[in-house]
């Protein structure tokens, strides 16, 4: 299956209707939101998916007054990749509310972040995310038990915090104040962080401030100064060091990259 395009950390107060396309799309919601599928309204109050086939009308809208968060993959599926979906037992056009949505949320920001990288296994990379995807979809729809609940203390609460690090970059995170309001010390926050989730609640918050910095260089004429400001960083020396350190190049080589590769940038 292709990835055609990506868009991130989508943004509406109002409602969505899609157009009829010929492409099919992946649909992952963050935040609560209400579904018309094929005239049918479906609520769902927490975390999301819906994978839509091609030729089908559907639209959303949030299901509370602070709006609606998504992210959006437009594929190109043949007759193969819809035999792949329905071995997994995957229906379209259904939302379907996630007992744990790590996985999925981890490879769409993997996806995201190696988007810009014209690499030689691009391709192979997107469909190979997007298999990983589909089978983390899979295990929800067949209520397998989600391991890290029960086996990492507080998982719930870690998850909250990661979830509310990349759904607000932009504002200044410490390890030191999350440890004080779970009323545990830092080092065993550390520990089950990183247990819970397998990277550093630091590095979380690097990668949730770069992820916002990539959708601001691609999507505005922000200036770079302010993409850092704006990023949560006091130094516009330290953004761009951190920004090619992670990403391969400076913000504004990454934004001339955006406007030539516009096949696959997200907007």
């Amino acid at each position: 299956m292709k990835v055609t395009r990506i868009t991130t950390n989508n943004q509406r107060d109002t409602a969505v209707t899609d157009d009829i396309s010929l492409d099919h799309q992946l649909l992952f919601f963050r935040t609560p939101a209400i579904f018309t599928v094929k005239g049918k309204e479906t609520t769902l109050n927490g975390h999301s998916v819906m994978l839509c086939s091609s030729g089908s009308l559907r639209s959303f809208r949030p299901a509370s007054s602070k709006g609606i968060r998504y992210d959006m993959v437009v594929l190109n599926m043949n007759s193969s990749d819809k035999q792949y979906v329905e071995s997994m037992s995957i229906p379209f056009d259904t939302p379907i509310e996630l007992s744990d949505d790590y996985v999925i949320s981890a490879m769409l920001r993997a996806m995201s972040s190696h988007i810009m990288h014209k690499s030689l296994y691009q391709s192979e990379f997107m469909e190979l995310s997007m298999r990983l995807i589909l089978i983390a979809i899979s295990e929800n729809c067949h209520k397998l038990p989600p391991g890290k609940v029960e086996t990492i203390p507080r998982y719930n609460e870690l998850k909250a915090i990661r979830d509310a690090i990349y759904d607000e970059p932009m504002t200044h995170w410490s390890a030191e104040e999350i440890s004080e309001d779970m009323g545990i010390s830092r080092p065993y926050f550390h520990r089950l962080y990183l247990s819970a989730f397998g990277v550093t609640c630091r590095q979380d918050i690097i990668e949730s401030r770069l992820i916002y910095a990539s959708e601001l260089l691609r999507t505005t004429d922000m200036s770079i100064s302010a993409v850092a400001e704006t990023c949560g960083y006091d130094s516009d020396a330290y953004f761009m060091r951190q920004f090619k350190q992670h990403k391969g190049c400076t913000p504004s080589e990454y934004r001339r990259r955006a406007v030539s590769n516009g096949d696959l940038a997200a907007e």
